[in-house]
């Protein structure tokens, strides 16, 4: 049985990451930072959790799993299919992939041109060579190892550290007091919610088909050695983005002291990047988020193309990856506004039941003979969610949103965690009541 080498399984961790590392990524934890200020560390526990821990888990869980159908399958074969097309749609053309192109083209593009500049334009020129570079890489799936391990991920870890080091060398007004009152009084919690919207959960569940490609593309067949390289591969990008996020928020809390006043990362790097390095900095920043964002668009691409090749046959992988490539560029181009209203509604349904499939995964052992535990869990957890967000949208009578909001931790966008744990117990009761089903 073929093992993969230290350094095949060093590049293959590094492909992972590069497909993680992209806009909200970067955006997120200098926010971080700069909100929390002083308690950036305590801050940053918390979103090491949801930002880090579980996008690793739900990449070990979808490898011992066999896969996210496999994984679906526990519910219900009918909600593996809708789930999975669900979660593969909402990170791909539907929102994550356009918006690699709209973020990078923002922080690259607009600053460097005049105020008179045709920048709708340039936006589609912009998006023209950015998704026609992406597919080019993404047209060889099982060479994004090579592509994306070997040169994107070092290009952009070298230029995140130069960024770093300027501002060791350069600690402007230090860390400034904490800027947010939610972080002032939780740091820990409000740390975990915003590493929750990177929505890197999801991606997680996808990327994993591309990994195990590329691994067996690097002489790897035997399916227990797959899992075990995808599940070190998940282990090393989550250290890596560890590391990388650490120094995003040190970055993101000098800029608090120096700059008060900034509302997101992109305006805390905005501010301060400029500011250590001038012109340079500038196109420095931009080239970091060109990079990164490219490298998760190429990772995108390469996984809804996978997966739907292989739900629907009729057309190869190449041809569903240009049908992403091309309707991405679409949308990137008709505006990310509209498309950000319609989607993230539905990833606030989906992305509770992530986090419930992949937890329960890592106690399938105990619990797979329980026929009734993962219906009953998901069902009640899509659910509440799927309440909680016509609430928002404001397509809830009153009454209802009143006692939604009552439920513990609604206030801080986790309502569905005692829903859910009914469900583990309800679901066991069922189960141990009903006669018992091999387990799969």
């Amino acid at each position: 049985m073929k093992r993969l080498g230290k350094k095949d399984q060093l590049l293959v961790g590094f492909t992972l990451f590069s497909m993680f590392f992209g806009a909200g990524n970067l955006i997120f934890p200098p926010g971080v930072g700069a909100q929390a200020g002083t308690l950036t560390w305590l801050a940053m526990a918390g979103m090491a959790l949801s930002a880090v821990g579980l996008p690793v888990l739900g990449v070990v869980a979808v490898a011992r799993s066999g896969g996210l159908d496999a994984l679906g399958d526990r519910v219900h074969p009918l909600f593996s299919k809708v789930f999975t097309v669900a979660a593969y749609l909402a990170i791909g053309p539907c929102l994550a992939i356009p918006r690699t192109a709209s973020m990078s083209f923002e922080m690259a593009v607009p600053p460097f041109a005049g105020p008179e500049a045709p920048l709708a334009l340039f936006q589609l020129l912009y998006s023209l060579v950015f998704f026609a570079g992406a597919l080019f890489l993404a047209l060889r799936p099982e060479k994004l190892t090579d592509r994306l391990g070997k040169v994107l991920c070092p290009v952009l870890l070298l230029l995140i550290v130069v960024t770093f080091l300027g501002c060791l060398l350069d600690p402007l007004e230090g860390y400034g007091p904490p800027q947010s009152a939610a972080y002032a009084a939780n740091p820990v919690v409000q740390g975990f919610l915003d590493g929750y919207q990177t929505m890197d959960t999801i991606a997680a569940l996808a990327f994993g088909i591309v990994i195990a490609l590329n691994i067996r593309a690097r002489g790897v067949e035997e399916d227990r050695e797959v899992v075990r390289c995808t599940a070190r591969a998940g282990w090393m990008a989550g250290l890596l983005l560890l590391a990388v996020y650490a120094m995003l928020a040190h970055i993101g809390a000098l800029s608090g002291g120096a700059f008060p006043g900034a509302t997101n990362g992109a305006e805390v790097l905005t501010n301060l990047i400029p500011a250590l390095f001038g012109l340079p900095g500038s196109i420095l920043l931009a080239a970091i988020f060109v990079v990164a964002c490219f490298n998760v668009c190429v990772g995108l691409i390469s996984s809804c193309g996978e997966y739907f090749a292989k739900l629907f046959p009729v057309f190869p992988y190449r041809t569903w990856a240009v049908i992403f490539a091309v309707v991405s560029m679409v949308i990137a181009n008709a505006g990310l506004d509209l498309i950000l209203q319609v989607s993230v509604p539905v990833l606030n349904v989906i992305y509770p039941v992530a986090i419930v499939l992949i937890l329960l995964s890592f106690f399938h052992r105990w619990i797979g003979t329980l026929q009734y535990l993962y219906p009953v869990t998901v069902l009640l957890t899509g659910a509440v969610s799927l309440l909680f967000t016509l609430r928002d949208l404001g397509l809830l009578p009153a009454a209802l949103g009143e006692l939604l909001g009552a439920l513990p931790l609604a206030s801080q966008g986790l309502g569905w965690f005692l829903p859910a744990a009914i469900g583990v117990l309800a679901g066991a009761l069922l189960s141990l009541a009903a006669p018992r089903r091999t387990e799969t």
